[in-house]
């Protein structure tokens, strides 16, 4: 069952913003404060790497290559993940997902395709 839904992802230009979305479905709202949470990115031939976590406690991590660009954050009111991307590259295109863990429980979106073109 889909337990997380992605949004936001679209077609941008080289050095523009997007904001992705990660709403929690019913089933994991009442858990969704203790959760930890992230996205992942995928590009075509290429593994699924980390790009941004947060412990429910709010503090971020960031990989290497999307520090300075990158924020995660998190409104618990409204059960939503953000992934907000600024100065965008070519090689950020890839389809993201958001991702959420509690108690050993994996949870994920199915992705949302971003592109940047040159």
């Amino acid at each position: 069952q889909v337990q997380l839904v992605e949004s936001g992802g679209g077609l941008v230009q080289d050095g523009g913003s997007l904001r992705l979305s990660c709403a929690a479905a019913r089933s994991i709202l009442s858990t969704f404060r203790s959760m930890d949470i992230g996205w992942y990115r995928q590009a075509p031939g290429k593994d699924r790497e980390l790009v941004a976590s947060m412990a429910d406690g709010g503090s971020p991590n960031y990989a290497d290559f999307v520090k300075g660009r990158f924020t995660i954050s998190r409104n618990n009111n409204k059960k939503t993940v953000y992934l907000q991307m600024n100065s965008l590259k070519y090689e950020d295109t890839a389809v993201y997902y958001c991702h959420a863990e509690y108690l050993g429980g994996h949870y994920w979106g199915q992705g949302t395709q971003v592109t940047v073109s040159s």
